[in-house]
Parts: C-alpha cells; sequence; structure tokens
C-alpha cells in the first residue's frame, strides 16, 4: 500500500497522509462494487430467464429495479449525508447494500430478485450519493484533490466495463447467484475498513435541513421521470403512459424548485447552481453519459447477436476501455487538470468519445474487432479517462464545503439519469429502426446491425451537443487556488468558513 501512497502523491507519505489515502481506496472499493452491479448483470440475464422463468418483458425490471431507486434516491441520499453525516449514510447504505445482494443471490423467483434489487437501489443511493463528497472532505488542496478524483474517476467510469467482463467470468465459471454473493465479503471488509480509517463527520443536524415536502417532490419526480424513460421501450415515446406520466414527474419537479426558493431550510439549496462549472458540468455529464451508454449496452448486443460473442469475449472486448481509463486517470489526468485547468482537458476528451462512437456506427455486419471494433475502444477509452476526471473536479469546484455532499449526490444523479435516458433513447431508436428495416424485407443481420448504427449516430450527436456545452458553458478555473477561492471565483460569495478564517 505505501508503494500506491508513493505513486499517488510522488513523496513518501507521512502516517496522516498515508490513512487519507488508504481511506480514499476503501471508499473506491465500496463504490466499484455498487457501480459492478449496474453492468454485471447484463450478461447474465439469459441464464437467470432460464433458472427463474422470466418473461421477457419481465426480465427487463431486474435491471430497471435497480436503476429506478438508485437514480431516484441520489439526490435525497446526498443531501441527507450533509445533515446525519456523511461516513455514517454512507455505512448504513453499504449494510442494506450487502443485505439486498445476500437476497438477490438466494433469490428462487422472479419476485424475490425484482424486490432484492429494488432494495439494493437503494443502499447503492445511500451509500454512494456521498463518496465523492468525503473525497472532496478529505483532499481540500487543488493538487492532491486532482489525484483523488482522477482515481475515483477510473472507478466511476471503468467500473462498466469490468462489471461486463467479471458477469461473464463468474456466471460462465460458477452460475449467476455468485455475482449477487461476491458483494458479501468485499462489502462486509469495506465498511469494517471505513469505521476505522474514515473519520467521522457530524453533519448539520436534521433541523438545518429537514425538508420532508421537498425531499417527497424530488425524490418522486426523479424516479417517475426513470421509470417513465425505462418503459419507453414497451410503450412509446407519443404514448398517453409515457406522456402522462412525463407531465406528472415534470409538474413534481417544478413543485419542487418553487418550494426551494420559499423553503427557509431547503433540501437542494439552489444557490449551488449559480456557478457556471457546477452546472454545466453536469449538463455536459448527462450528455455524455447519455451517448456512451449505447457503446457499452447496444455494443454488447451487436457482439452477441451479430458477431456471436459468448458473454467472456464481450467482456475482454471491452477490456482496453477500462485499462485505458485507468491509464489515464490514475495520474495523467490529475496532472493536465492541475497544469492546464479542467476545461481544457475536458475538451479534447469529448473529441475523442466524438471519434470513437462514430467510428463504431460504421462497424460492419462481418466487422473484426482488431479492424472495426479495437479502434473505437481505445478512442472512447482514452476520451472518458479524459473527461472524467475533469468533469468531476468542475462539478464539485463550486459547492460550499457544507454542500459537498448534495453536489456528490448531484453529479451521481446526472450520471444515473443520464445512463437511463441514454438506455431508453438509444435502445428504442434501434429497436424501432430495425423493425422498419425487417418489415421492408431485409436480412436479419443486417437489419439488426442498421438499428445499432442508427443509435450509435444518435449518440455520436448527444456527444457533440455535450462538447457544445462544454465549450460555450464551462470556464476555465485557476487550478492553483485553494477550495476556498474557488468558490469564491465561481459564486462570488465567501463560504462562512473562509470568512471565519479571515
Amino acid at each position: 500500500m505505501a508503494e500506491i501512497t508513493n505513486a499517488l502523491t510522488g513523496s513518501p507519505p507521512t502516517s496522516t497522509e498515508r490513512s487519507r489515502w488508504i481511506a480514499l481506496v476503501v471508499l473506491c472499493a465500496g463504490a466499484l462494487m455498487i457501480i459492478l452491479d449496474m453492468t454485471i448483470v447484463n450478461v447474465a440475464l439469459p441464464s437467470i430467464q432460464r433458472d427463474l422463468h422470466f418473461t421477457q418483458s419481465n426480465l427487463a425490471w431486474v435491471v430497471n429495479a435497480y436503476l429506478i431507486t438508485f437514480g431516484g434516491l441520489l439526490l435525497l441520499a446526498g443531501r441527507l449525508g450533509d445533515l446525519v453525516g456523511r461516513r455514517k449514510l454512507f455505512l448504513a447504505g453499504l449494510a442494506v447494500f450487502v443485505a439486498a445482494s445476500a437476497l438477490c443471490g438466494a433469490a428462487q423467483s422472479e419476485t424475490v430478485l425484482i424486490v432484492a434489487r429494488f432494495i439494493q437501489g437503494v443502499g447503492g443511493a445511500m451509500a454512494s450519493a456521498v463518496i465523492l463528497g468525503m473525497i472532496v472532505t478529505m483532499f481540500p488542496e487543488p493538487a492532491e484533490q486532482a489525484k483523488a478524483i482522477g482515481v475515483f474517476s477510473f472507478v466511476a467510469a471503468a467500473g462498466a466495463s469490468i462489471g461486463l467482463l467479471l458477469g461473464g467470468v463468474i456466471t460462465q465459471a460458477i452460475n449467476w447467484h455468485w455475482i449477487f454473493f461476491v458483494n458479501l465479503p468485499i462489502g462486509i471488509a469495506t465498511g469494517l475498513l471505513a469505521v476505522r480509517l474514515v473519520s467521522s463527520d457530524e453533519g448539520l443536524g436534521l433541523k438545518a435541513g429537514a425538508d420532508v415536502l421537498g425531499a417527497v417532490l424530488v425524490t418522486g419526480a426523479l424516479m417517475l421521470g426513470v421509470y417513465t424513460i425505462v418503459k419507453t421501450q414497451n410503450y412509446g415515446w407519443g404514448s398517453v403512459h409515457t406522456l402522462g406520466l412525463g407531465t406528472i414527474a415534470i409538474a413534481l419537479l417544478a413543485g419542487f424548485i418553487l418550494r426551494e426558493l420559499r423553503a427557509e431550510n431547503p433540501l437542494m439549496p439552489l444557490r449551488i447552481f449559480r456557478s457556471r462549472n457546477v452546472s454545466g458540468a453536469n449538463l455536459v455529464q448527462m450528455l455524455f453519459i447519455a451517448g456512451m451508454f449505447g457503446m457499452f449496452f447496444l455494443g454488447s448486443l451487436f457482439m452477441q447477436r451479430v458477431l456471436g460473442y459468448s458473454a467472456l469475449q464481450i467482456g475482454l472486448a471491452f477490456l482496453p476501455v477500462a485499462l485505458l481509463i485507468a491509464a489515464f486517470s490514475l495520474g495523467l489526468s490529475a496532472r493536465l487538470n492541475v497544469r492546464f485547468g479542467p476545461r481544457a482537458v475536458l475538451l479534447p476528451g469529448l473529441a475523442l468519445g466524438v471519434a470513437g462512437l462514430a467510428l463504431l456506427s460504421q462497424a460492419p455486419v462481418n466487422a473484426s474487432y482488431l479492424g472495426n471494433l479495437l479502434p473505437s475502444m481505445i478512442l472512447v477509452g482514452a476520451g472518458a479517462g479524459l473527461s472524467f476526471p475533469a468533469l468531476m473536479t468542475l462539478a464539485m469546484s463550486g459547492a460550499d464545503p457544507t454542500d459537498a455532499g448534495l453536489a456528490s449526490g448531484l453529479v451521481n444523479t446526472t450520471q444515473q439519469v443520464g445512463g437511463a435516458l441514454g438506455l431508453a433513447v438509444l435502445a428504442t431508436l434501434a429497436t424501432s429502426h430495425t423493425s422498419t428495416l425487417l418489415h421492408e424485407g431485409r436480412a436479419t443481420a443486417s437489419a439488426v446491425t442498421s438499428g445499432y448504427h442508427f443509435a450509435w449516430a444518435i449518440g455520436t450527436g448527444l456527444l457533440v451537443a455535450a462538447l457544445a456545452a462544454a465549450v460555450t458553458v464551462l470556464r476555465p478555473a485557476d487550478t492553483s487556488a485553494t477550495i476556498a477561492e474557488v468558490q469564491i471565483e465561481e459564486l462570488g460569495t465567501e463560504p462562512a468558513a473562509y470568512q471565519e478564517a479571515a
């Protein structure tokens, strides 16, 4: 561990510094476990369907149940972390997640598995919503914070592709039950180490922001919004079901905003959006992930249905993405962010992502891995490795220390809502385009591939929109400034802690 610490800090660590970096590894281990569960299930779905006798429509709930509760509760969980203490909420979330994982692994019916996945999403939201806030608090110095965020960004960005690989290995080597059981020792060890290594924080107290009505409104809006998005694959975008529920979700969100403007102790202080970089980074991240989701999800289906890859081969095919994200996030991106600023690093990262997804949209029916898929993997891996640390740095740069949990929850919320939106939009468009071509008499393989091409082209457009938003909305930040100085520059006001110190 000392060698890892030296590599991260660039100098022999003191005892306190070593403890902080070990604590970072512990927090990232918890985050990785939760992130893996979003994709590790995908390659096991055929085995789950066969063993538990799922119908095709009900099988989607193995993924959607987790996504709805996870995405819907992140913002609320982030604020609760600020109020009751982030370590307390992290440990409570781990406990719920581990217990739900045990229930998932032991499930012998589709009802039990779906209910357990809902509970897993609750625990995942509780634990992951506060991790980034704890990291920012532990590493207030800009250079160290950039390195720490780089490590966390690797976990967040590479977790999806690692999950595909591990899902294939575990499902083929043992059985699908163990993709859930493996969480038990990891979660328990993470919790025990967190109690010992992660500093406790008192929180502001529930009276400082117990906005019950705001919590109900925003949680209802997010959960109903995510549910509406994922069900468009069944009902379509123009259906009464989609438009009706979508209208209700928007009304709930509008009610939440009005509530926050008037509440004495709001759940989400809207001052956080006064920072162009905080607002812009979350917008860019939502667009970026919405577009990128098509590569992982639809790319897996393309390899399986068109190219005939096994679950393990699909996981190995995505391995270059994870390796490149690691290579960039675990050092290079942090140094570039400090040297040139996160905005200057983000722009070429987004451009690489655009090029990678555009190239994938040209892959033929008889695509070879080395000639057609690997170049896309390389471009996307490098682009994500540059983009995610920069985005997270920008998204946290304008948050007051007392709102770090809220800002962390907001970052995770935009990730999950972006992923849900991307999955629903791109999968629906791919299916619709494929059906049209099949009715026209096109061969199955050709029609399916064209459907994926169409969806990837739309995904490329979303990444172009993310790049345009980054150019027009974000502005350079002084990475040599302290956190308080960044807050003064972004918000135009001095945080209370900084005023007292002055």
